[in-house]
């Protein structure tokens, strides 16, 4: 029987019940809709109660409110922000906190599938860049962490929200001193269902003969306007794009398994932004998480800066990614004390990025439709007759935001403005 039977709304998918179990009587296992919970296997539990104690959702960690730091702002090396999502900060916190004796634990990609790993060398942190939207499976990692912070490592630990409320509460069980971990989580807006990218994989399998082999769901891509081997820092050319330089234009990238067909989806374009963004796949959980506050549990909150071309476009840098970094703990603001000073940033007002962060201030409203998607899902229905179905095209209001009179554009008038009056200025004080 499942864990959480009676409502898989209480059920985070973090798996520290699996871990915390000494008689290894609990195991993963996915639901019709392709969501894992835990399932407990009688004859071996001993009804210890351990798995109860451990439970983020019955036990939820210390959440921190007051004396947030807050920055917006990207990584001074433009290749680090091109091999990024949102700016690179996550690089920055790496190596600014595993100088020896470290572990790193992040989420790694491995075709359709999202794993829980760790590194001891950061040399190896590309595996963990890039968004997945795809719900890690955590495997031992809890273990690992409890392994080697007992062994006097230092242990960084990445992951969502509930991930990192997960470990806290398994190792707080296990009585693990914990002042040589550090946990960085991502602002999180809902997990899909994996039976959505299945049935794109069968699709282009359909078509092309190959199974999906590599998804990147937010490809930056080379700009047109790259800027090739220029030193930004030195030059302080902030107007121009980096090598990469499409954070508003971002696409999915799908290399297949014969490597013989690249699949390229604009992200205006891409029906799974679509679905997704309408909460018609998340999980029954995220619908009513706990931690979608202002209000975190983590020592470091890192998102994308939206917003940015609002209220601080200084920061916007030529679309190549910018990063938000909340530090929630004297913990992270001494370890991003140090990683800024391999930024472009400064300080915020938490308010101000509060206001363009959503999942930051409540979770994900319930969608009345997502039954019924649900059931088209987990039916015979192929990925085009779905997305005809639920997938709403960009309406020419949006192309027109985004690619005629969007970011870009915006801060771009906004540079000249600011460059007219310096000069403005500078001629007043000469008079």
């Amino acid at each position: 029987m499942f864990l959480n039977s009676k409502n898989k709304l209480e059920c985070f998918g973090c798996e520290g019940c699996v871990q915390v179990c000494s008689r290894n009587a609990i195991v993963m296992a996915e639901d019709k809709e392709g969501f894992r919970y835990p399932q407990i296997d009688k004859e071996r539990c001993i009804e210890c109660g351990m798995c109860r104690k451990v439970c983020p959702y019955e036990y939820t960690p210390v959440k921190h409110r007051d004396g947030k730091y807050v920055f917006g702002g990207y990584h001074n090396n433009p290749e680090t922000r091109f091999e990024s999502t949102s700016g690179g900060a996550f690089s920055a916190i790496v190596d600014a906190f595993c100088d020896k004796n470290y572990v790193i634990f992040g989420a790694e990609a491995k075709g359709l599938l999202v794993f829980h790993s760790y590194i001891t060398n950061k040399r190896d942190i590309g595996k963990f860049r890039k968004s997945k939207y795809s719900q890690s499976i955590i495997g031992l990692s809890y273990r690992h962490v409890k392994r080697f912070l007992n062994e006097g490592k230092k242990v960084l630990f990445s992951g969502t929200p509930c991930q990192i409320a997960g470990l806290l509460s398994f190792l707080k069980v296990a009585h693990v001193n914990r002042d040589k971990l550090l946990t960085v989580e991502v602002v999180c807006e809902g997990v899909p269902s994996p039976l959505y990218i299945q049935k794109l994989d069968k699709e282009l399998e359909k078509k092309y003969g190959a199974k999906i082999s590599s998804l990147d769901y937010r490809y930056t891509g080379k700009s047109i306007f790259s800027c090739g081997k220029w030193d930004f820092e030195k030059m302080r050319i902030r107007f121009l794009p980096p090598p990469g330089g499409k954070w508003d234009f971002q696409e999915m990238r799908i290399e297949l398994m014969n490597h013989k067909k690249m699949i390229v989806k604009d992200r205006w374009f891409n029906p799974f932004w679509s679905v997704w963004l309408k909460h018609l796949m998340s999980r029954p959980s995220c619908y009513h998480c706990k931690f979608a506050e202002p209000d975190r549990v983590a020592d470091i909150t890192l998102g994308d800066l939206w917003g940015v071309h609002l209220y601080c476009p200084e920061l916007y840098g030529a679309n190549g990614g910018a990063s938000l970094v909340i530090c929630n703990t004297e913990m992270g603001k001494s370890v991003f004390e140090m990683a800024k000073k391999s930024m472009y940033g400064h300080e915020l007002v938490f308010e101000d990025a509060l206001k363009y962060q959503g999942p930051m201030r409540r979770p994900i409203s319930n969608n009345p439709d997502r039954d019924e998607f649900m059931k088209d899902l987990q039916s015979e229905m192929d990925y085009k007759t779905i997305n005809k179905k639920w997938a709403n095209p960009p309406t020419i209001k949006l192309l027109f935001q985004k690619y005629v009179w969007g970011n870009r554009q915006k801060v771009f008038i906004w540079n000249i403005k600011q460059k007219l009056r310096t000069r403005k200025e500078c001629g007043s004080l000469h008079r």
